[in-house]
């Protein structure tokens, strides 16, 4: 598959936030993989195979779609995971105050979430079950669904009660 000229500034701007946060805490973080093959509603998100270096992974429709803001806001969100984990180490909240603290580093808005219209982006929406447990009804996905057909048993976090299955797909 062939680059964008957006995605090399993705590039670029990567290396540039190692680059900072190497000289910040006077330590290496070494390389990161970067791809643009992330589909669905997310923007980018930050990947940490056993024994392999760190990939970051981004939404190439998205970064075309909204390139100012994503370069603004997901690009530096994603390199902060990648800095936090490597400087505080892997046991951190994701977006808990170190990985804010590198946000802060960057110059970056710390926020979770982007705003990004996914509708051309998203690829499937999923079936909702109907269940009940002693106070209310829940939907579950039909991932969740197909866990109860295999065994798996959900509890209401209010009743402590196990949900059963009231209907076909909602």
């Amino acid at each position: 598959m062939f680059e964008t000229a957006i995605q090399k500034e993705v590039e670029q701007q990567v290396q540039q936030l190692l680059i900072t946060a190497g000289n910040h805490f006077a330590k290496d973080p070494g390389q990161v993989e970067i791809k643009f093959d992330l589909t669905g509603k997310a923007a980018g998100m930050a990947v940490f195979p056993h024994r392999a270096r760190p990939i970051i992974r981004f939404n190439a429709l998205l970064l075309n779609e909204n390139q100012e803001d994503f370069l603004k806001r997901t690009v530096p969100h994603e390199v902060a995971h990648v800095i936090a984990r490597c400087f505080f180490g892997k046991r951190i909240r994701p977006h808990g105050q170190e990985w804010k603290q590198v946000m802060g580093l960057f110059g970056a808005e710390a926020s979770r979430c982007h705003s990004y219209d996914v509708s051309r982006s998203s690829r499937r929406t999923l079936k909702r079950f109907s269940y009940q447990c002693d106070c209310r009804t829940h939907e579950l996905s039909s991932i969740r669904h197909n866990r109860v057909l295999q065994g798996q048993r959900y509890h209401c976090v209010n009743c402590k009660q196990p949900l059963k299955q009231t209907s076909k797909p909602l």
